[in-house]
Protein backbone atom coordinates (compact mmCIF):
# COMPACT_ATOMS: atom_id res chain seq x y z
CA UNK A 1 0.00 0.00 0.00
CA UNK A 2 1.15 3.04 -0.85
CA UNK A 3 0.04 6.64 -2.08
CA UNK A 4 -1.24 6.26 -5.31
CA UNK A 5 -0.85 9.93 -6.45
CA UNK A 6 -0.05 13.27 -5.54
CA UNK A 7 -2.09 15.48 -8.02
CA UNK A 8 -5.30 16.91 -7.77
CA UNK A 9 -7.15 18.95 -5.82
CA UNK A 10 -6.49 19.44 -2.27
CA UNK A 11 -9.69 20.23 -0.32
CA UNK A 12 -9.47 23.59 1.01
CA UNK A 13 -9.57 23.52 4.80
CA UNK A 14 -9.16 27.34 5.44
CA UNK A 15 -9.93 30.51 3.93
CA UNK A 16 -6.88 31.85 2.44
CA UNK A 17 -5.31 33.89 5.24
CA UNK A 18 -5.10 37.11 3.03
CA UNK A 19 -9.15 36.64 2.74
CA UNK A 20 -9.73 36.13 6.39
CA UNK A 21 -8.19 39.04 7.79
CA UNK A 22 -9.31 42.23 5.92
CA UNK A 23 -8.71 46.12 6.60
CA UNK A 24 -12.44 46.02 7.89
CA UNK A 25 -11.94 44.04 10.31
CA UNK A 26 -9.20 45.90 12.32
CA UNK A 27 -10.07 49.52 11.01
CA UNK A 28 -11.77 51.99 13.01
CA UNK A 29 -15.05 53.05 12.57
CA UNK A 30 -15.77 55.81 14.92
CA UNK A 31 -13.88 58.57 12.92
CA UNK A 32 -13.83 62.45 14.06
CA UNK A 33 -14.46 63.65 10.53
CA UNK A 34 -14.37 67.74 9.50
CA UNK A 35 -16.33 69.91 6.69
CA UNK A 36 -14.43 71.61 4.06
CA UNK A 37 -16.63 74.89 5.26
CA UNK A 38 -15.39 74.35 8.90
CA UNK A 39 -13.03 77.15 10.30
CA UNK A 40 -9.50 76.27 11.21
CA UNK A 41 -9.87 77.32 14.66
CA UNK A 42 -12.80 74.46 15.17
CA UNK A 43 -10.53 72.11 13.91
CA UNK A 44 -7.62 72.79 16.06
CA UNK A 45 -9.98 72.58 19.08
CA UNK A 46 -11.73 69.29 18.62
CA UNK A 47 -7.68 67.70 17.31
CA UNK A 48 -6.76 68.88 20.70
CA UNK A 49 -10.24 67.78 22.66
CA UNK A 50 -9.65 64.86 21.24
CA UNK A 51 -6.21 64.11 21.62
CA UNK A 52 -5.85 62.96 17.37
CA UNK A 53 -3.58 64.43 15.05
CA UNK A 54 -5.94 64.71 11.81
CA UNK A 55 -8.85 63.15 10.65
CA UNK A 56 -10.86 63.17 6.88
CA UNK A 57 -13.13 65.93 5.86
CA UNK A 58 -16.09 64.27 3.95
CA UNK A 59 -19.22 66.34 2.56
CA UNK A 60 -22.81 65.77 3.63
CA UNK A 61 -22.37 62.44 1.28
CA UNK A 62 -19.87 60.94 3.49
CA UNK A 63 -17.82 61.11 0.05
CA UNK A 64 -13.86 61.36 1.38
CA UNK A 65 -12.62 65.32 0.09
CA UNK A 66 -9.38 65.68 1.62
CA UNK A 67 -7.69 65.32 4.90
CA UNK A 68 -6.79 67.65 7.59
CA UNK A 69 -4.05 67.45 10.19
CA UNK A 70 -2.27 69.20 12.66
CA UNK A 71 0.38 69.78 10.04
CA UNK A 72 -2.05 71.94 8.02
CA UNK A 73 -3.03 73.67 10.94
CA UNK A 74 0.76 74.85 11.94
CA UNK A 75 0.53 76.38 8.63
CA UNK A 76 -2.24 78.89 9.58
CA UNK A 77 -0.48 79.42 12.95
CA UNK A 78 3.00 79.90 11.51
CA UNK A 79 1.34 82.41 8.73
CA UNK A 80 -0.50 84.31 11.49
CA UNK A 81 2.24 84.89 13.86
CA UNK A 82 4.35 85.73 10.91
CA UNK A 83 1.87 88.44 9.33
CA UNK A 84 1.12 89.58 13.14
CA UNK A 85 -2.67 88.52 12.26
CA UNK A 86 -5.11 87.22 15.31
CA UNK A 87 -5.81 83.45 15.49
CA UNK A 88 -9.58 83.82 15.10
CA UNK A 89 -10.18 84.91 11.68
CA UNK A 90 -12.44 82.93 8.81
CA UNK A 91 -9.74 80.34 7.42
CA UNK A 92 -11.89 77.42 6.36
CA UNK A 93 -10.57 73.80 6.31
CA UNK A 94 -10.84 73.91 2.45
CA UNK A 95 -7.59 76.30 2.39
CA UNK A 96 -5.85 73.91 4.46
CA UNK A 97 -6.52 70.39 3.63
CA UNK A 98 -4.64 67.79 2.09
CA UNK A 99 -6.56 66.75 -1.06
CA UNK A 100 -4.11 64.61 -2.66
CA UNK A 101 -5.19 61.62 -0.29
CA UNK A 102 -3.74 57.44 -0.33
CA UNK A 103 -6.62 55.80 0.39
CA UNK A 104 -7.26 51.34 1.02
CA UNK A 105 -10.66 49.10 0.39
CA UNK A 106 -11.86 47.83 3.06
CA UNK A 107 -11.71 44.19 1.24
CA UNK A 108 -8.12 44.78 0.77
CA UNK A 109 -6.09 42.56 3.34
CA UNK A 110 -4.23 43.60 6.35
CA UNK A 111 -1.10 42.25 4.34
CA UNK A 112 -1.85 44.44 1.14
CA UNK A 113 -2.75 47.47 4.32
CA UNK A 114 1.18 46.55 5.69
CA UNK A 115 3.11 47.04 1.81
CA UNK A 116 1.29 50.11 1.33
CA UNK A 117 2.47 51.30 4.93
CA UNK A 118 5.96 50.28 3.89
CA UNK A 119 5.75 52.04 0.95
CA UNK A 120 4.28 55.45 2.39
CA UNK A 121 4.95 57.58 4.73
CA UNK A 122 1.37 57.80 6.09
CA UNK A 123 0.91 56.27 9.11
CA UNK A 124 -2.65 55.61 8.77
CA UNK A 125 -4.95 55.40 5.47
CA UNK A 126 -8.94 56.46 5.28
CA UNK A 127 -10.52 53.19 4.00
CA UNK A 128 -12.85 53.37 1.14
CA UNK A 129 -16.01 51.69 -0.35
CA UNK A 130 -18.00 52.58 -3.00
CA UNK A 131 -15.91 56.29 -3.19
CA UNK A 132 -17.71 56.28 0.69
CA UNK A 133 -15.37 56.88 3.85
CA UNK A 134 -15.92 53.89 5.60
CA UNK A 135 -13.43 54.00 8.99
CA UNK A 136 -9.97 54.36 9.04
CA UNK A 137 -6.82 51.69 9.40
CA UNK A 138 -3.62 53.17 11.03
CA UNK A 139 0.07 51.27 11.62
CA UNK A 140 -1.23 49.55 14.88
CA UNK A 141 -4.07 48.40 14.06
CA UNK A 142 -2.07 46.28 11.18
CA UNK A 143 0.32 45.79 14.12
CA UNK A 144 -2.93 44.24 16.32
CA UNK A 145 -3.80 41.98 13.39
CA UNK A 146 -0.51 40.56 12.77
CA UNK A 147 -0.25 40.05 16.51
CA UNK A 148 -3.51 38.11 16.34
CA UNK A 149 -1.97 36.05 13.42
CA UNK A 150 1.57 35.15 15.21
CA UNK A 151 0.88 31.84 17.06
CA UNK A 152 -1.44 30.88 14.54
CA UNK A 153 0.44 31.61 11.26
CA UNK A 154 3.97 32.90 11.53
CA UNK A 155 5.16 29.98 13.93
CA UNK A 156 3.83 27.22 11.25
CA UNK A 157 5.80 29.70 8.52
CA UNK A 158 9.17 29.68 10.66
CA UNK A 159 9.47 25.84 10.67
CA UNK A 160 8.74 25.25 7.48
CA UNK A 161 11.56 27.59 6.22
CA UNK A 162 14.38 26.18 8.47
CA UNK A 163 16.59 23.94 6.82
Amino acid sequence: MGIISFQGNRPTVKKRLEEAIKVSDYMTKKLITFSPEQSLVEVMELLVKHKITGGPVVDENNMLLGIISDSDCMKKISENRYFNIPMGGTKKVMEYMSTNVETIEGGKSVFDAAMQFSKSRYRRFPVIQDGQLIGQISQGDVLSAALELHAEHWRDHGKRNIA
